[in-house]
């Protein structure tokens, strides 16, 4: 089959990869200049399929509320709010209950224990080298926090993920680097966690869709979709050297101003199939189709800077990755380099950065961690999470012939691409999956 596929993020590359693999004919088609360019840049990296889970959790809209006010809040709420995320906070609000939440936490943990397995082989089977460490420590600061986790923690034994509760010296003894000074009651321990480069792998799983045939097209923005036996696609292209990009939810403080692409003449492509894989852009592309997604931005900060050398302290920074519970931060070792990331904004937009989301990120680094970067060459990012309102990706058939979608995932993206993927690819072809995929379909948001 002639496959199209729209977006070159994490979730389109490993898409493009299983089609290839399978034989199909694939085209990537991509805004940016680059794969990962955008919510696939700079993210936590952490792969814990015991930690994916909906956000839309009971008691949770109680904790947005009570972060209101909060200085160091680990979910904000711009007060610039549209319509269309008040709806969305409707429909996320209904998700909260416990029945819903655990159906969708079963779904999201089934996807993500498959992803990882996925994972694994395409790394063993294409011998591929990217900045990974194992294990995932969550951090409790206090009994309470430790009360507080209970809940997950009952999730965990439910779906049977391997994890220790351990106490604060154990702690210690799985990240030596852990600051003594910092108060710290226990620990939740996920020794099948793991923290990785996710735009590395995304780069390096491109290079070898690419030696195999598969096309990838930089700077091309679809604009139409055509539904049918044939779906068809319109796009406008515009070389780098005639425009400056800027993703729209890649900020840095040292972009400079965004610049939209000028078009040449729009061009339109039929297949067999076309998956779209776009993110925050796919409502607009499936709206004229009949197809209203609850796709909203939930965006996430992360700081990324070199790990400073002692040769007195061999263990500075984290070995793998830590999450502090109560900040909802996760401190992961990139390389040589340390990345903070977390926060949970609703509403905004994406080229302003929120002062106090990022102090709250150096604060967990210096509470666990202090002294260990170099802040002269600090990196800072906002990415756009693309979440559906109750937490599961949706990956399978539209409501339009010949159109397939592969989105939604949310701050697990890189935790679910790999599983999302090869889903997709087998229910393309009505092969059987792996893993049960109920749950999965557009039908769950009717």
């Amino acid at each position: 089959m002639r496959v199209a596929i729209i977006g070159a993020g994490i979730v389109g590359v490993t898409t493009a990869y299983e089609l290839n693999d399978d034989g199909h004919e694939v085209t990537v088609f991509e805004r940016c200049g680059s794969v990962a360019a955008e919510t696939s840049f700079a993210n936590a990296g952490v792969v814990a399929p015991g930690y994916v889970t909906p956000w839309a959790a009971p008691g949770m809209p109680g904790k947005v509320l009570s972060h209101l006010l909060s200085r160091h809040a680990p979910v904000r709420i711009n007060a610039s709010l549209n319509l269309a995320t008040v709806r969305w906070m409707w429909r996320w609000w209904r998700a909260c209950r416990s029945r819903t939440y655990l159906a969708n936490g079963t779904r999201m943990h089934r996807l993500a224990h498959y992803s990882r397995e996925r994972l694994h082989a395409i790394t063993a089977k294409l011998r591929l080298e990217y900045e990974r460490n194992d294990g995932y420590l969550v951090l409790l600061r206090t009994p309470q926090d430790l009360k507080l986790a209970r809940p997950g923690i009952q999730m965990l034994e439910t779906l049977g993920t391997r994890f220790s509760l351990i106490d604060a010296a154990h702690c210690h003894r799985v990240e030596p680097g852990l600051n003594p000074e910092t108060a710290l009651h226990a620990g939740i321990y996920l020794p099948d966690g793991e923290v990785g480069n996710c735009r590395q792998f995304a780069h390096l799983l491109r290079d070898e869709a690419h030696r195999r045939g598969v096309q990838f097209r930089f700077h091309s923005k679809v604009i139409t979709l055509r539904a049918g036996k044939h779906p068809s696609l319109v796009y406008e292209h515009a070389p780098p050297e005639e425009s400056t990009i800027v993703a729209p939810n890649n900020h840095a403080e040292s972009d400079g101003p965004l610049t939209q692409p000028m078009p040449f003449e729009p061009t339109s492509e039929s297949f067999d199939a076309i998956i779209v894989c776009a993110a925050l852009g796919s409502p607009a592309l499936l709206q004229p189709l009949g197809m209203r997604i609850p796709l909203a931005p939930v965006y996430g900060y992360s700081i990324t800077a070199p790990l400073r050398h002692f040769e007195a302290h061999p263990d500075v920074g984290p070995r793998s990755a830590v999450m502090d519970e109560r900040y909802k931060v996760a401190i992961s070792r990139i390389g040589q380099r340390v990345r903070v990331a977390g926060s949970a904004e609703v509403g905004g937009d994406a080229r302003t950065m929120n002062k106090a989301a990022l102090e709250t990120l150096y604060k967990a680094l210096d509470d666990w961690f202090p002294g260990v970067i170099n802040l002269a060459h600090t990196q800072q990012w906002k990415g756009a999470r693309p979440m559906l309102p109750d937490g599961p990706p949706i990956v399978g058939a539209s409501a339009a012939p010949g159109i397939w979608l592969n989105l939604g995932h949310g701050s697990s993206g890189w935790a679910l691409s790999c599983g999302s993927a090869r889903v997709l690819a087998d229910t393309l072809v009505g092969r059987p999956c792996h893993i049960d995929t109920e749950g999965l379909g557009m039908e769950r948001l009717r």
